[in-house]
């Protein structure tokens, strides 16, 4: 599939929108009936919602772009300040810039394979609090599930139980990279303790960064290597245990048929 690139041009101030596309053409057919009324009309706009925008606009200008005049045979009327049209001038002029910028870019979109890949990857929307990107390092095959190992950085390693058919599915293959994920309440914390021992396959130790109480269950949020965050699930008592702490060090526990794999397609 193709990638394309798009967008659309927008100025705000103060950190608020003020002009888009929809904006500039309700000022240009404000400019054209002299009236807010007939120019929401042909937009399929409301009058409100008309209203609204030219009032938002109104006040974040350093002048006004429209202003209402009373009076005359049709009882008065509404039309652009000189401000306004010089408004629309501008941003047409910057619009038009900015399409231009936005085809050159589509023109070099094969040198941004990887760059549009990791974009999509990070649109990935899940249940799962956890989840990782990685890459696969070893697939161990048996009779009915394999065991895949995946690489997700800072020389930390996952497990994950999955089946055979689900391997081939998936495409998962050596050196692949994989999405790895795993809920929040499938995650064992304990203390960081070599002498430790547990049947869970994957052991992750990290610092508390942050703690959440709640009605009835607690959050917890280990960093783990190169920056990336883990998020357990304990109950409220739990996590007024001391080793819990802010700064404390921490393992995070989690069974290898806990783990999901992914892949982007």
């Amino acid at each position: 599939m193709k990638a394309h690139v798009d967008g659309r041009f927008w100025l705000n101030v103060s950190d608020r929108g003020f002009l888009g596309a929809g904006r500039i053409e309700l000022l240009e057919r404000i400019g054209e009936t002299g009236s807010i009324s007939a120019a929401a009309r042909s937009m399929g706009m409301s009058y409100k919602a008309a209203w609204d925008a030219v009032e938002a606009m109104n006040n974040l200008a350093e002048q006004p772009l429209v202003i209402r005049q009373a009076g005359g045979k049709r009882g008065g009327g509404t039309r652009l300040t000189r401000f306004g049209h010089r408004v629309i001038h501008h941003y047409r002029a910057a619009d038009e810039a900015y399409r231009r910028f936005m085809e050159q870019l589509e023109e070099r979109l094969s040198d941004l394979g990887d760059v549009v890949g990791f974009m999509r990857k990070m649109s990935m929307r899940t249940t799962a609090a956890n989840h990782f990107q990685g890459r696969i390092r070893e697939i161990r095959t048996g009779a009915v599930n394999d065991q895949v190992s995946v690489d997700i950085g800072g020389g930390q390693d996952v497990v994950a139980i999955v089946t055979r058919a689900a391997v081939g599915d998936l495409g998962l293959v050596e050196g692949g990279e994989v999405q790895v994920l795993f809920d929040a309440s499938s995650v064992i914390l304990a203390e960081d303790n070599p002498a430790l021992r547990c049947s869970a396959r994957n052991r992750l130790c990290g610092t508390v960064i942050e703690t959440r109480d709640g009605a009835v269950n607690g959050e917890v949020k280990l960093r783990l290597a190169e920056g990336r965050v883990l998020t357990a699930i304990v109950t409220s008592e739990s996590l007024a245990a001391p080793w819990l702490a802010v700064g404390s060090r921490v393992c995070a526990l989690i069974k290898a048929p806990h783990v999901m794999l992914a892949v982007n397609t």
